[in-house]
């Protein structure tokens, strides 16, 4: 199963981010989302989960989790905007992966047994960090997650 991994898209959904996705068996979004339209749209492409992040406000942002574990094929999945804010012990949980965002760095670490995944910013650029995201290849012998750097125009200057 191949689920697509996206964070911090904070209202912009960019097209090469889409294609990345596409595909996609599942999506996570790890918040910052920024509005009820990119869900919207990414859940054109998979079935979405989605939490939600210090920046995402208003109503449809308050119906979203700070914190969701999903079950993706008897993988389980444990999702949240901010590592710092983990609460749950994963191993001891029986969670394989752990999705968090908010620092706009992509990494695949794998702690305790546990694969940790940011998929890193897909919405604006912020300083010199790449825009991605990541996908998750369930199955085989284990979880394995890789980072998709996406190909993006760089920003016009104004004259």
């Amino acid at each position: 199963m191949r689920i697509g991994l996206i964070s911090d898209t904070h209202g912009l959904l960019r097209p090469e981010a889409l294609e990345a996705l596409r595909g996609c068996a599942r999506i996570v979004h790890a918040g910052d989302i920024g509005s009820a339209a990119i869900l919207e749209a990414l859940g054109a492409i998979a079935p979405v989960c989605a939490v939600r992040g210090n920046n995402d406000r208003g109503p449809w942002a308050e119906a979203l989790p700070a914190s969701v574990t999903i079950d993706c094929g008897g993988l389980l999945l444990h999702v949240l905007h901010d590592l710092a804010g983990l609460a749950i012990d994963p191993a001891a949980s029986g969670v394989a992966v752990v999705v968090a965002g908010h620092s706009h760095r992509p990494a695949v670490v794998e702690r305790d047994g546990v694969l940790l995944v940011n998929p890193g910013s897909a919405g604006p650029r912020r300083f010199s960090l790449p825009i991605s995201v990541a996908v998750l290849e369930a199955g085989g012998p284990g979880p394995r997650a890789r980072i998709l750097e996406l190909a993006v125009a760089p920003a016009r200057r104004p004259r």
